[in-house]
């Protein structure tokens, strides 16, 4: 599970990685439930030979489907389990759309309970090199009778942890062991151009193991 991250704030370093622009207003660099921040999704070309665009918008962290009264319900879905988000009602109309996404951060914190106490540790790849982790993306668009408003907010998507060395001693230890999927570069476009009756194995064949833990 994550709910706290650091967002991209290099826009050459966000560019390079990622093939899209960093928009103008990109959210908060500290990310928290509710906030607001970036994510990259594709966009459908205008002509039918046309190829799809990536696109970074900035959204709120915590999915808000289209159905919600209001947007307080981001502070309890900013990650949908893999293996029954097509189900549930938060998150099915995103999945079962293939509405994709991806979630640009340098680094992800978890609480450590190693020391029999929550301490944040910060999570990333050896490297140092920007994080794209696997998500869904939804529009909410204002009731009528309401001021129009359009908002976009994103959830990112979790599988088992028991698999990796350092993600199992995350959290306490009573709990589920969760992580969210940190995607190789190489699969970014897959993910985004996925369909969503591939979407389950997908994730479980492309979770990432190799995070290491950043020091203070």
């Amino acid at each position: 599970m994550c709910s706290h991250y650091q967002a991209i704030a290099n826009r050459e370093r966000f560019a390079r990685h990622f093939g899209a622009d960093l928009p103008e207003d990109a959210g908060a660099l500290d990310v928290w439930p509710g906030y607001r921040a970036v994510f990259l999704r594709n966009t459908a070309p205008e002509r039918a030979a046309a190829p799809t665009q990536r696109q970074a918008l900035t959204g709120v962290f915590g999915l808000i489907p289209p159905w919600s009264t209001d947007l307080r319900m981001a502070r309890r879905t900013y990650n949908a389990r893999s293996e029954t988000a097509f189900e549930k009602p938060s998150f099915r109309d995103a999945w079962r759309r293939a509405q994709h996404c991806i979630v640009p951060a340098a680094l992800l914190f978890e609480p450590d309970w190693r020391s029999g106490r929550a301490v944040a540790a910060g999570i990333g790849l050896a490297q140092e090199e920007p994080l794209g982790v696997a998500g869904l993306w939804s529009c909410w668009r204002s009731p009528e009778g309401a001021p129009v408003q359009e908002i976009y907010s994103f959830t990112m998507l979790t599988v088992n942890a028991d698999g990796s060395a350092l993600m199992r001693q995350m959290h306490k230890p009573e709990d589920e062991k969760r992580m969210v999927v940190v995607l190789d570069p190489a699969h970014y476009a897959d993910w985004l151009g996925l369909p969503a009756r591939h979407s389950l194995d997908f994730l479980h064949s492309h979770a990432q193991q190799a995070l290491v833990q950043h020091s203070p």
